[in-house]
Parts: C-alpha cells; structure tokens; sequence
C-alpha cells in the first residue's frame, strides 16, 4: 500500500501556519509516506511558486494509483477539489489534515460550500473533539479523528527556570497591533504582581500608561524563542476584551488550536487559556496550566498558585514538550484515522 502527502512552495517558512505545515510534511516523511509532488521550496517570488506547486499538484495527480494513500494541508487554496476528483477517478483515497476553516475567519467560504469541499476528502484530521462536533452538526460525511495539539518540532532546548525573581512572568507571543488584540493594552491596570513579557509585531507602546511591568522583546524566530524564553507561563488569549474571548477571533477559540499553545509548550511554559476555547480541555486534562474566564482574575489566581501546583505543571508541560518534539500526536491521528477504515497497519505511533 502506497503512502503519500503533497509538499508545496512556501513563501514565507517563519510563518506560524506553514511552520505547522513544514513539521507535518517532516512527519509524515518519517512515518513512510513519499512526497508525490515536487520538492519542498521556499521562493518569495509569487508567480514562481504559483508555477511550482502547480507542477507539484499535476506530477501528484498524474502519479497516485489505486489503492494508495494521499495527505494533503487543508487550505489548499484552488487546488484541493481538483486533487480530491483526480485522486478518486485514479482509485485512490485522500486524508485532509485541517489547518484552518476559512468559513470561519476569513468568509471568503460559506460554512455550506467549506463543508461540502470537505466532504471530498475520505478522512479528516480535525483539531478537536469541539471542530469534530462542529463539522459533523454541518454535515460533515468523512472519516474523523482528533489531532488534539499540533506537533513542534525544533532542534533547541529551553532554559532553565530561574526562580530568583518571586513574580511570575507571563508570555505572549503574536499579533500585537491594538487592531488585532486590543485586550493587551486594557490589560494593562491589571498587570501588577506580575510581569507580562510581549514578543511579536506591532506593538504601540504609546498607547500604554508606563506600566514597567510590561516588557516588549519585538519579534524572536521560534526556535530562539524556544531557546532564550525566560517566563513561567504562556498566554493563549485574543481579542479585544479582557473579560471574554471575543469577536471572529475569540469565537474561532472556540474550535481551533492556536498553534502558539504548542509553542509555549516546546518552551517548557505552562499555559493560561481562556476557558471557552477548544483547547482548554487538553490544558486541564493534561494538568498544564490554568483555564480562566477573565484576564482580571490573574492576579488572585497567582498568588494563590503553589510551588508544588506550578512545579507539577511544569513538570506536565515538559512531558507533552518530548511527544511535540517527535510526531506523536499527527502519528497518533493518523493511526486513529487508518484504524477505522479498517488499515491500522499502515501507520504505528
């Protein structure tokens, strides 16, 4: 039985989604699949890597045979529907690992017309259980299996945690324009007995009051990140409220997961979560972090946090980091996916 995924041009590799993207291709390239397209590149150049992985989606459609196996990263743009018909009229079947649901954040898809280019696919590897529920209440008719967290891969070790400083710091790591997160800046009165340490572009430190608990670092590549990181949690928020989660971007908490959540974890960073979000579940089922309604309750729940409460969570974290650091939960999806339609060899985790 032949295994394969679909490798592509990338314009930009520090990119958090086609970081994501890269890793699974690494992955799966591991566990036995073959890129049936061309090789992997990263050309700026638009129309150049427009006329690259264009060749790559003819030299897949050309080569996949009956009875094989292809994964493709979901969006795929123009080409997904034109890959899933081709793979079906050459006998093949076709695994969608889900990225992002443009229905949701973008509306350049109706939820009816995403669900139904879904359904050409014969399996999907969603997010969450909450994405699963949500796709199936829509009309979802493929094969599902969880992800749970997307996987990390980096070849650096976090720091140490130096515990000198009595205050925690809490990291955030993203968009940090007022447009895209304004809560950053009405979190401000609220920062006092601990320091809030922001990395990412943006950020307008002429809109905050001097709070000198706040420490902006600009943009850090990942795995600097992963290796220079010096805090004791990680924030998992957006939005323009403190209270809630709210907007297209708090309501798409709700289903997706950020893949920032599995970066703080590579850097060994127990998670604060908005309660609501999808992936509030695996921080409290995993015990690594604290799930909270509103960022005003941060500073109550801190000071109450134990040594021996924050040390077993780090210790968690540090765990969850080993399985992002080699494939587990893409290889573990994967083998859920095989195993109900009846090929649970073709994989092991």
């Amino acid at each position: 039985m032949k295994k394969y995924y679909l490798s592509k041009n990338y314009v930009n590799l520090s990119n958090a989604g086609n970081k994501a993207k890269t890793d699974i291709e690494f992955i799966l390239l591991n566990r036995g699949f073959t890129n049936i397209g061309l090789r992997q590149t990263c050309i700026k150049n638009e129309l150049s890597g427009f006329i690259l992985t264009l060749m790559g989606v003819l030299k897949a459609c050309i080569s996949i045979s009956e009875g094989s196996w292809l994964v493709l990263q979901y969006p795929l743009k123009k080409y997904f529907l034109f890959i899933c018909k081709f793979a079906r009229l050459r006998g093949g079947k076709v695994i969608t690992i889900i990225h992002d649901l443009g229905s949701f954040r973008k509306g350049r898809l109706t939820v009816s017309q995403e669900i139904k280019r879904l359904n050409n696919a014969n399996c999907l590897i969603v997010h969450n259980k909450k994405m699963e529920s949500w796709l199936k209440e829509h009309g979802s008719t493929s094969t599902i299996s969880c992800l749970e967290i997307f996987d990390y891969l980096s070849e650096k070790s976090p720091k140490k945690i130096i515990d000198a400083d009595p205050s925690f710091n809490i990291i955030y790591a993203g968009a940090l324009s007022y447009k895209k997160n304004a809560f950053l800046y009405k979190l401000e009165e609220y920062v006092r007995n601990f320091k809030f340490t922001l990395y990412g572009s943006g950020f307008d430190k002429e809109l905050l009051r001097g709070n000198i608990n706040y420490n902006y670092k600009g943009f850090v590549p990942s795995d600097e990140l992963i290796a220079t990181a010096d805090g004791h949690f990680g924030l998992v928020w957006d939005g323009d409220s403190i209270s809630c989660c709210s907007g297209i971007f708090g309501e798409y908490l709700k289903y997706n997961n950020p893949h920032k959540t599995s970066l703080y974890i590579r850097c060994h960073l127990p998670i604060i979560i908005w309660s609501e979000a999808a992936l509030a579940d695996f921080v409290k089922d995993n015990n690594i972090g604290i799930c909270i309604d509103s960022l005003e309750q941060i500073n109550d729940i801190l000071s109450g946090l134990s040594k021996e409460e924050y040390d077993a969570m780090r210790s968690n974290v540090v765990e969850i980091s080993r399985k992002l650091s080699q494939g587990y939960y893409v290889s573990k999806a994967l083998g859920e996916v095989f195993c109900k339609v009846g090929e649970g060899e073709l994989i092991k985790v």
